[in-house]
């Protein structure tokens, strides 16, 4: 991939969430295979070379952790911020920690601990080549799209339909236009694509992998310890 060669691209770790679908687990300090989510989504990132400098988000009361996770696991250094009200603004407390050199943000869910370096270079030449871009799987179920009563209304064609996941990645001078525009307008997205799409740029769809998962509700658990098994004994 010569095209990543000279790239330098920062990540985001975005692990600041409530958790509120979680039954009170604390998702980021969740032990999976003897490692907590958290530090393996760290992991992941700091495997690609183009990824310069990490910033995790985080809620304050877990700063001392992360510090303890640095020496325990042997993670490279990263900085640690505090998040905002929102995805929206906790994602741009990360990005003003990043260096002024970053050219792309690499955004990135710190419950999904099974992003391999593969998956990330795959989306990173994506964005490179396109200014935006997203992991996503096909959808393997058929979507219904249902009204308040509960009633069907309508069943796209599965074909078309993704599920998207992280990494999303964007080019620093789009992110920062993007930006600029929804809190121009008072907007508040719960998506980093949508932020892009909002100013009228399109996000490419970059393979991702249904190994990709993330952990959300307890019943993730399960699968995430599956796979973590299968994939640490291949």
């Amino acid at each position: 991939m010569d095209i990543l060669q000279d790239i330098y691209a920062g990540a985001v770790i975005a692990a600041g969430g409530m958790a509120q679908r979680m039954q009170g687990i604390n998702k980021q300090s969740l032990m999976i295979q003897g490692v907590p989510v958290l530090v393996r989504s760290i992991q992941r990132m700091a495997e690609v070379e183009q990824i310069r400098q990490i910033v995790v988000v985080a809620r304050p009361e877990l700063f001392s952790q992360l510090n303890q996770w640095k020496i325990e696991y042997s993670l490279p250094d990263f900085e640690i911020v505090a998040g905002g009200e929102s995805r929206q603004q906790s994602v741009l407390n990360g990005i003003k920690a990043l260096s002024d050199q970053t050219e792309y943000f690499v955004i990135h869910d710190g419950a999904r601990p099974f992003a391999d370096r593969e998956l990330i270079l795959r989306c990173l030449q994506s964005a490179v080549e396109h200014g935006a871009a997203t992991a996503a799987v096909k959808t393997k179920d058929t979507i219904k799209r249902v009204s308040p009563e509960g009633i069907i209304e309508e069943t796209p064609n599965r074909e078309f339909l993704y599920l998207t996941q992280t990494p999303q990645i964007f080019k620093a001078s789009l992110y920062h236009k993007a930006v600029e525009q929804a809190e121009k307008e008072g907007l508040d997205f719960t998506d980093d694509c949508q932020l892009i799409e909002h100013i009228g740029h399109r996000v490419w769809v970059s393979q991702g992998d249904y190994r990709n998962i993330k952990i959300t509700t307890p019943e993730d658990i399960a699968m995430a310890q599956a796979i973590a098994q299968w994939t640490e004994q291949k």
